[in-house]
Protein backbone atom coordinates (compact mmCIF):
# COMPACT_ATOMS: atom_id res chain seq x y z
CA UNK A 1 0.00 0.00 0.00
CA UNK A 2 1.33 3.27 -1.01
CA UNK A 3 1.85 6.23 1.62
CA UNK A 4 1.56 9.12 -0.67
CA UNK A 5 -1.57 8.83 -3.27
CA UNK A 6 -1.36 11.38 -6.04
CA UNK A 7 -4.70 12.96 -6.17
CA UNK A 8 -5.93 15.95 -7.91
CA UNK A 9 -6.05 18.24 -4.61
CA UNK A 10 -1.96 17.97 -4.98
CA UNK A 11 -2.28 19.21 -8.52
CA UNK A 12 -0.45 22.77 -9.56
CA UNK A 13 -1.97 22.52 -12.77
CA UNK A 14 1.32 22.86 -13.94
CA UNK A 15 1.74 19.82 -15.97
CA UNK A 16 5.39 19.43 -15.54
CA UNK A 17 5.60 19.99 -12.17
CA UNK A 18 3.20 17.84 -10.94
CA UNK A 19 4.52 14.97 -13.46
CA UNK A 20 7.73 15.72 -10.95
CA UNK A 21 5.73 15.41 -7.90
CA UNK A 22 4.28 12.71 -9.27
CA UNK A 23 8.17 11.40 -8.98
CA UNK A 24 9.34 12.35 -6.13
CA UNK A 25 5.51 10.55 -4.69
CA UNK A 26 7.04 7.31 -6.51
CA UNK A 27 10.12 7.38 -5.03
CA UNK A 28 8.77 7.84 -1.18
CA UNK A 29 6.50 4.82 -1.89
CA UNK A 30 9.26 2.90 -3.16
CA UNK A 31 11.11 3.31 0.31
CA UNK A 32 7.48 2.80 1.77
CA UNK A 33 7.68 -0.81 -0.12
CA UNK A 34 11.26 -1.36 0.37
CA UNK A 35 10.50 -1.11 4.39
CA UNK A 36 7.43 -3.19 4.49
CA UNK A 37 9.80 -6.00 2.57
CA UNK A 38 12.41 -5.14 5.62
CA UNK A 39 14.69 -3.54 3.56
CA UNK A 40 14.69 -0.10 4.46
CA UNK A 41 18.19 0.35 5.29
CA UNK A 42 19.40 -0.81 1.79
CA UNK A 43 16.44 1.56 0.32
CA UNK A 44 17.69 4.46 2.04
CA UNK A 45 20.58 5.61 0.66
CA UNK A 46 19.56 5.30 -3.03
CA UNK A 47 16.32 7.25 -2.33
CA UNK A 48 18.66 9.64 -0.34
CA UNK A 49 20.95 9.92 -3.63
CA UNK A 50 17.89 10.08 -6.03
CA UNK A 51 16.30 12.39 -3.47
CA UNK A 52 19.20 15.03 -3.77
CA UNK A 53 19.85 14.52 -7.47
CA UNK A 54 15.94 15.19 -8.65
CA UNK A 55 15.34 17.89 -6.48
CA UNK A 56 18.41 19.78 -7.59
CA UNK A 57 16.53 19.05 -11.13
CA UNK A 58 13.01 19.47 -9.77
CA UNK A 59 14.02 22.88 -7.73
CA UNK A 60 15.86 24.20 -11.11
CA UNK A 61 13.16 24.17 -12.90
CA UNK A 62 10.32 25.68 -10.76
CA UNK A 63 13.26 28.29 -10.01
CA UNK A 64 13.49 28.73 -13.18
CA UNK A 65 10.02 29.34 -14.46
CA UNK A 66 9.79 31.68 -11.40
CA UNK A 67 12.15 33.74 -12.46
CA UNK A 68 11.19 34.38 -15.94
CA UNK A 69 7.97 35.13 -15.01
CA UNK A 70 8.82 37.49 -11.57
CA UNK A 71 6.92 35.40 -9.53
CA UNK A 72 6.48 37.58 -6.30
CA UNK A 73 7.35 34.55 -4.04
CA UNK A 74 10.34 33.35 -5.40
CA UNK A 75 12.49 34.47 -2.75
CA UNK A 76 10.53 32.55 0.10
CA UNK A 77 9.63 29.28 -2.05
CA UNK A 78 13.87 29.45 -3.09
CA UNK A 79 14.42 29.14 0.60
CA UNK A 80 12.38 26.07 1.46
CA UNK A 81 13.94 24.46 -1.24
CA UNK A 82 17.07 25.23 -0.11
CA UNK A 83 16.18 24.12 3.30
CA UNK A 84 15.43 21.00 2.34
CA UNK A 85 18.74 20.50 -0.08
CA UNK A 86 20.57 21.27 2.94
CA UNK A 87 18.64 18.48 5.12
CA UNK A 88 18.62 16.27 2.07
CA UNK A 89 22.65 16.34 1.67
CA UNK A 90 22.90 16.33 5.46
CA UNK A 91 20.90 12.99 5.73
CA UNK A 92 22.88 11.56 2.40
CA UNK A 93 26.30 13.05 3.98
CA UNK A 94 25.09 10.94 7.66
CA UNK A 95 24.24 7.53 5.58
CA UNK A 96 27.75 8.10 3.31
CA UNK A 97 29.92 8.34 7.01
CA UNK A 98 28.16 5.02 8.04
CA UNK A 99 25.54 6.88 10.73
CA UNK A 100 22.18 4.71 11.23
CA UNK A 101 19.38 6.62 8.74
CA UNK A 102 16.45 5.85 10.73
CA UNK A 103 13.82 4.70 7.84
CA UNK A 104 10.52 5.57 9.26
CA UNK A 105 11.74 9.07 10.35
CA UNK A 106 13.29 9.67 6.90
CA UNK A 107 9.96 8.36 5.12
CA UNK A 108 7.93 10.53 7.48
CA UNK A 109 9.86 13.40 6.70
CA UNK A 110 9.76 13.44 2.96
CA UNK A 111 5.70 12.59 3.54
CA UNK A 112 5.11 15.66 5.61
CA UNK A 113 7.49 17.78 3.78
CA UNK A 114 6.28 16.79 0.02
CA UNK A 115 2.64 17.16 1.18
CA UNK A 116 2.81 20.31 2.94
CA UNK A 117 5.10 22.21 0.38
CA UNK A 118 2.71 21.22 -2.48
CA UNK A 119 0.17 21.87 -0.67
CA UNK A 120 1.36 25.23 1.01
CA UNK A 121 3.54 26.84 -1.57
CA UNK A 122 3.30 24.85 -4.72
CA UNK A 123 -0.10 25.46 -5.36
CA UNK A 124 0.49 29.01 -4.74
CA UNK A 125 2.13 29.45 -8.47
CA UNK A 126 0.22 27.16 -10.19
CA UNK A 127 -2.54 29.96 -11.03
CA UNK A 128 0.00 32.31 -11.38
CA UNK A 129 2.15 30.65 -13.75
CA UNK A 130 -1.09 29.77 -15.40
CA UNK A 131 -1.98 33.32 -16.16
CA UNK A 132 1.43 34.01 -17.66
CA UNK A 133 0.55 31.13 -20.06
CA UNK A 134 2.81 28.15 -18.50
CA UNK A 135 0.06 24.98 -18.29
Amino acid sequence: MAVIQWTDSLATNVSKFDEQHKRLIKMINDLHEAMSSGKGKEAAGKVLVDLVNYCGTHFSAEEKLMITHNYPEYAAHKKLHDDLTKQALELKKGYEEGKPVITIELLTFLRNWLTNHINGTDKKYGPFLKSKGVA
